[in-house]
């Protein structure tokens, strides 16, 4: 783990070096994306090294205080959750160089740069950390962190109050996993994460669910979204983009660990995993649907895809205490994909946002109209965002919601409660994307099409350089993963490899399936390339031949 340890060392550089060369402003920025992608860089290619080449776990240890140990391991299932972490960091680094262009506030921007470098750190901590001391050091760091971030716009009083409600949900959240620490040292009599097979059933369960309390509160499960809704607004754009797509996911990581660590394939844990994902994917997309502040509607759609993740999470934990092999196996790695193509397609779209907010300084879609003509670059972006969050092939979004639907499938063979949340967990799906489709049609037409409806949208200009450069990256990734998903669904395969629990079923079948979606995507994409191509050839024939009337 020496080149995972120092790229974080990397990264870790490019936070503190801006605090002292702050007012170089512009070298302050370039400094610290220099040096963020280097470290990001050289942690996903050790990541992806890890995952694609398994063996034996990376594991290293150091003493702490003469008490403790802080110990790490890398298994597959931390590879894949460090993916999105390493991927998404640098971008929000890059689209920030147009977006925090005020020299004036070269300190407060140095700042924000060290604890996104602090936060980025800290989550790579949270997903490789391998007992009690070392998991609940990272978190309390990552929670910290991410407060001072949402508080950038301290000097606000709506910022103020959205900071503190989201830190207090924050340590309500740790309360809850103290609680879970302190019953598995109650019985184990050690920190070590390895101990947590041997604990009394009755005692799994309670650790199971303080822990999903605990690390709900961070995803944002309902009844636990509350300071989303608030801190996403708050936070500057880029720094939304990381909380929602990437900082979010440290809560589903933890479910995955707990789940994996004890080691019980109980159909209790099942049931409650999926009952909390219908209820927060169906109530997250609802609420969306009643925003008009773009970033508010978007909090709530993290809420509902975070619904979308537990459905997932939820099968594949039904298929393994029913010994379901192709249910427990699509159910994981569905999930496990959701988790990569949220981060992708919404950090894309708190960008659009923030992108719209920054040269409109409008929040209300209904205040909005037109910027399709103004910012063609930033609209196109968004609509492919909207259209992959919504998932419609053949963007990423449909990809890992299709292998959830799979593996619902493959569970409606079963009887009385497995069959009857199995089939309520395919129809949640279904109403979700239908209301997720409604919403996003609403916030594009609303904001893009149209004429004008302020002087704010009517003067509104393309955004920056590097803010365009990030967006179309995402959007370019989004559509890529649709058209062919493969290799990336087989990353979510090595991610479930140390899941001991889900085994024995062979995923080639699923495969030739996901050759024949790639291959109807890549027509389908061609087919409106070639629609679109020849409605541009007739427009301008049409006025060739208007113009010759005219001066005929």
């Amino acid at each position: 783990m020496n080149a995972f340890f120092l790229s974080l060392a990397v990264i870790l550089c490019g936070g503190v070096l801006p605090l002292f060369i702050h007012r170089q402003f512009n070298m302050m920025k370039a400094a610290c994306f220099a040096l963020v992608a280097a470290g990001c860089a050289l942690g996903l290619f050790d990541t992806l090294s890890a995952l694609l080449h398994p063996g034996v776990a990376a594991t290293v240890s150091w003493p702490w205080l003469h008490i403790f140990a802080l110990s790490f391991k890398m298994d597959s299932i931390s590879a894949f959750f460090l993916i999105p972490i390493f991927l998404i960091s640098p971008l929000a680094i890059l689209y920030s160089l147009h977006y925090m262009e005020k020299p004036e506030h070269s300190l407060r921007t140095a700042t924000n740069y060290f604890f996104n470098a602090v936060l980025i750190v800290s989550m790579a901590l949270v997903a490789c950390a391998d007992n009690i001391p070392t998991f609940a050091l990272a978190w309390e760091i990552m929670s910290v962190s991410s407060y001072f971030l949402v508080v950038y716009d301290f000097q606000d009083k709506d910022t103020r109050k959205a900071g503190y409600l989201y830190f207090i949900f924050a340590q309500g959240g740790a309360m809850f996993l103290f609680a879970a620490f302190a019953v598995i040292y109650r019985y184990t009599g050690n920190f070590a994460f390895i101990d947590l097979a041997t604990l009394p059933e009755t005692a799994k369960l309670i650790v199971f669910i303080l822990a999903f309390i605990g690390f709900g509160s961070k995803a944002g499960i309902f009844p636990l979204h509350i300071w989303l809704p608030y801190a996403h607004p708050a936070a500057p754009s880029h720094i939304s983009a990381v909380m929602s797509g990437v900082m979010i996911k440290m809560g589903i990581y933890g479910i995955v660990r707990i789940y994996e660590l004890l080691g019980t394939p109980s159909l209790l844990f099942s049931q409650i995993v999926l009952v909390a994902g219908m209820i927060t994917g169906v109530l997250g997309v609802v609420y969306a649907l009643g925003k008009q502040d773009v970033k508010k509607l978007l909090a709530y759609s993290s809420v509902e895809n975070i619904g979308i993740i537990l459905i997932g999470l939820g099968i594949g934990m039904t298929g393994v205490a029913t010994n379901t092999a192709a249910m427990a196996f699509c159910g994981f790695a569905g999930a496990f994909m959701h988790v990569f193509n949220h981060s992708i397609f919404k950090s894309l779209l708190f960008m659009g946002a923030g992108a719209i907010l920054h040269k409109t300084k409008i929040r209300s879609i209904e205040q909005l109209g037109g910027l399709i003509k103004r910012m063609p670059i930033t609209g196109r972006s968004f609509l492919v965002g909207s259209l992959a969050i919504s998932g419609l092939p053949p963007f990423s979004g449909f990809i890992g919601e299709f292998l959830i639907y799979y593996g619902s499938f493959q569970g409606l063979h079963l009887t009385r409660a497995s069959f009857i949340l199995t089939a309520m967990a395919i129809v949640s799906l279904a109403v979700i994307g239908g209301l997720a489709t409604a919403c996003f049609t609403k916030v594009v037409g609303l904001a893009f099409l149209g004429e004008p409806r302020s002087a704010g949208a009517a003067q509104a200009t393309e955004a920056g350089f590097t803010m365009q450069l990030t967006m179309v990256s995402l959007a370019c990734a989004c559509l890529l993963i649709g058209v062919l998903p493969a290799p990336f669904v087989r990353l979510a395969f090595k991610g479930i490899g140390d899941l001991q629990l889900v085994g024995g079923y062979a995923p080639d079948t699923f495969i030739e399936v996901l050759d024949n979606i790639s291959k109807a995507a890549g027509l389908f994409l061609l087919l409106v390339l070639a629609i679109s191509a020849l409605r541009t050839l007739l427009s301008h024939a049409v006025y060739r031949h208007l113009l010759c009337r005219f001066h005929g």
